[in-house]
């Protein structure tokens, strides 16, 4: 997904536990910036859906925050 100049992959990733990490890649959508970001573990979630839903909501959070200005 796109969001704000920024490719979003929010991702889960199955535990041997039971339990479902939420992972995230947010990449700029520029070629030229060529900036990445990776996340592992944000938390975790007993379904897949729920944890690729809480990195992408967690991926808007952290673009708006890097989008306001210094105080």
């Amino acid at each position: 997904m796109r969001y704000k100049g920024y490719e979003v992959e929010p991702s889960a990733y199955a535990l041997p536990s039971g339990l479902y990490a939420a992972n995230l890649t947010i990449e700029t959508a520029l070629p030229a910036a060529g900036s990445s970001f990776s996340f592992e573990a944000l938390d975790y979630f007993f379904e897949a859906d729920h944890a690729i839903a809480y990195a992408a909501r967690w991926a808007r959070l952290w673009i708006d925050q890097r989008a306001r200005p210094a105080q």
